[in-house]
């Protein structure tokens, strides 16, 4: 079958057209004709060598498909998630084949019992095991969230959501969001995104608007364009978003637009309640935190190398909650497809043949913006 394999670390992609197909399915195990798989930037990190995995390694755990297969383990799994095969799913990459014994999957927050998506014991696909980019691939049904029928959800628009999607939907619940669809839950709430106009990003605005809240869309000059398409596509909802082009203005003028002058001595009440910092950069960290009044909290994504510089006296003093996310329990995936079906959320995409993946990774390194996605219908 075709797929493309990275057999060096810091190295293209490899084609093949002769890569072994998987085994049939075993134990809880479906085996998923692959529509669509998106490249992220954990990708990247791992294509660097920095994540210290083995390789040969079929890349992407973002990735979406249709069911071809149902193991043994599998089936009362599938009817309770609505899943069949010829069913189009969304596959993200944790977690695979979980050992159903440790806390992670015993102690698992409201998920399926005996299923951990952080089971430090389960495989994680397209990084430990192979992932999207090929034809087939095997998965676990308790990992995959159903596509709904309503919104007509492409699987090039729902790979994307699989890593982006639902580690964002964690980021804003986690920012204080009240997910369960409420537009009530963020009257006079206000959120910063950093990155907005990223991957991740760029989901973010419309999910908090969508939601209710304010945005405070922040990036810089490059990214504007985009997010201002992403803007007027929310139509009245987007109404809630207020750009920051960071190469223009500085985090006091922002604020001094958007929220009005301070009281001396009130500082502190004047800023947004949340923020989510998504680049790699100490500016972005510096922005996010300074954006915030008091009781304010900061939700960090991302995870530079040589890590963040804070100011004790911001989480002190001014009582800010500094915290950390990387993706979603499945409980999260899934209301997070459900809502983006619903009303209509799209990552804006490029796609590309499977045959041109290496073209992809070169856009990516070139700041293209949006997510980008191999199609494994599109022709070379």
């Amino acid at each position: 079958m075709r797929a493309q394999v990275l057999e060096r670390f810091n190295a293209p992609y490899t084609f093949t057209t002769t890569h072994p197909e998987p085994p049939p399915p075993q134990g809880h195990e479906l085996l998923v004709h692959v529509r669509a798989a998106s490249y992220c930037h954990t990708d990247a990190v791992f294509a660097s060598g920095a994540m210290q995995q083995g390789l040969p390694r079929v890349g992407s755990h973002e990735f979406s498909g249709v069911v071809e297969k149902i193991g043994p383990d599998a089936e009362k799994i599938a009817e309770a998630k609505g899943l069949k095969v010829g069913s189009l799913v969304g596959v993200p990459g944790r977690a695979f084949n979980a050992c159903g014994q440790c806390k992670e999957c015993t102690e698992n927050g409201g998920d399926m019992k005996g299923y951990g998506v952080w089971c430090t014991r389960a495989g994680n696909l397209g990084m430990t095991k192979d992932g999207g980019f090929q034809e087939w691939c095997l998965v676990d049904a308790r990992q995959v969230a159903r596509v709904p029928d309503v919104g007509s959800m492409r699987a090039a628009d729902i790979a994307p959501l699989m890593c982006a999607g639902v580690t964002v939907w964690n980021a804003l619940e986690t920012a204080g969001v009240d997910v369960s669809g409420g537009k009530g839950n963020g009257e006079g709430k206000y959120i910063a995104i950093l990155g907005a106009g990223g991957g991740l990003g760029h989901l973010g605005v419309q999910f908090a608007a969508k939601l209710g809240w304010n945005v405070v869309a922040v990036d810089t000059t490059p990214a504007m364009g985009m997010l201002k398409e992403v803007v007027e596509g929310l139509g009245e909802d987007g109404k809630r978003v207020t750009t920051v082009d960071v190469s223009k203005e500085s985090v006091d003028d922002a604020k001094k637009r958007i929220f009005g002058e301070a009281e001396k001595g009130l500082e502190g009440e004047k800023g947004c309640d949340s923020s989510i910092i998504l680049p790699e950069s100490q500016a972005a960290f510096d922005f996010g935190m300074s954006v915030l009044k008091n009781h304010g909290t900061c939700v960090c994504v991302s995870f530079p190398k040589d890590g963040w510089k804070f100011k004790p006296g911001d989480l002190v003093f001014r009582h800010i909650k500094l915290l950390g996310v990387l993706t979603g329990r499945n409980r999260q995936l899934q209301a997070m497809v459900d809502f983006a079906a619903k009303t209509g959320v799209r990552a804006k995409i490029r796609t590309y043949p499977l045959e041109k993946l290496n073209e992809l990774v070169e856009d990516y390194h070139r700041g293209v913006g949006g997510k980008l996605v191999v199609d494994m219908e599109m022709k070379p």
